[in-house]
């Protein structure tokens, strides 16, 4: 670690003016901390914004839904009565994330700003990698690429974005309320990301001096899971994980939304399964031939063919949980 200077913010107008200097924030700094441990971050100023009053709390909005604060703590999200009641979804996603006590610091505005995971991302020593070292290349095409992409890669990076809650908050048609000094914009929750088609060495789409302050979640489904495939029961990545937000008429499916985990450098919505689950009934074979159709434009890399199968496989087990919920 190298020596950095510390600022703790007391408003919003504050936090927002070090952004726009160059500050780096530090919210839980659960994330922040292993960026400068290993070198992928040397911050010079670091904002602490966890003393800003207004940026916590859950909330119910007028049209049905709820608003978070950006500064709530994980845990304080999954087991709030309105979150639990109404996006079971999100209170699953939010539980499967690393450890009791990483949830109790960690907070829902700052876990979906995580790094990607990739081992030559996180490297000790040098490595090609684009994200690290522009221009670099990327070690994971041709090295050890089994936990990679299967959806939007490119030559240029093979990641995968690796957090938990934004793969539900995508399901859940969520959106990021994002203030600056030029005013609020809010970014749709699978658009937060930025894909190695539009630029391999950017992680998302904030721009300089903008702060997520809040997360809005519209009416909530009638039927929703999260299912999380990985090696080990606790503290770990996911292979693999599904999102599902169903609205459903008895058996039969009125609406489906999904997004997976871990397959893409965001959270993959798969719109051309949910526009032909309109009108199925869980159980029947036409489901399963649906979420077949949404992977036709999966590309496996050497060592990562098996993830589509399991992919296919979570958002099936998905759907038929969430429909008997």
């Amino acid at each position: 670690m190298h020596n950095f200077g510390y600022v703790q913010a007391q408003s919003r107008h504050d936090a927002i003016a070090l952004l726009e200097e160059g500050a780096t924030p530090l919210a839980g700094g659960t994330e922040l901390l292993n960026w400068a441990r290993v070198g992928i971050l040397q911050p010079a100023r670091i904002v602490d914004i966890s003393r800003i009053e207004d940026l916590d709390g859950v909330e119910p909005l007028p049209d049905g839904g709820v608003r978070i604060g950006a500064m709530t703590r994980l845990n304080d999200v999954a087991q709030h009565p309105l979150i639990v009641e109404r996006y079971s979804v999100f209170s699953q996603s939010i539980l499967s994330a690393a450890s009791a006590q990483i949830r109790n610091l960690a907070t829902i505005g700052g876990n979906p700003l995580q790094r990607v995971r990739c081992p030559y991302f996180r490297a000790d020593e040098p490595t090609a990698c684009n994200k690290r070292e522009p221009g670099s290349g990327c070690a994971a095409l041709a090295g050890i690429n089994d936990r990679h992409a299967i959806f939007g890669w490119t030559d240029e990076c093979v990641a995968v974005h690796p957090a938990d809650p934004p793969v539900a908050l995508a399901a859940l048609d969520a959106a990021y309320v994002v203030e600056s000094s030029e005013g609020s914009r809010r970014i749709p929750a699978d658009e937060l990301h930025v894909l190695p088609t539009r630029n391999p060495a950017w992680h998302n789409v904030l721009l300089r001096g903008e702060l997520i302050t809040a997360i809005e979640l519209g009416g909530p489904p009638s039927h929703s899971a999260y299912l999380k495939i990985r090696e080990r029961e606790s503290y770990e990545y996911a292979t693999v994980s599904a999102a599902v937000a169903l609205q459903m008429d008895g058996d039969t499916i009125s609406e489906a939304r999904i997004a997976l985990g871990s397959v893409a450098m965001r959270p993959w919505r798969l719109r051309n399964a949910e526009r032909l689950l309109a009108g199925r009934r869980v159980g029947s074979p036409e489901v399963a031939e649906a979420i077949a159709a949404g992977f036709a434009d999966a590309r496996p890399l050497s060592h990562n063919a098996y993830k589509i199968t399991l992919a296919r496989n979570a958002t099936l087990r998905a759907i038929e949980t969430a429909a008997r919920a």
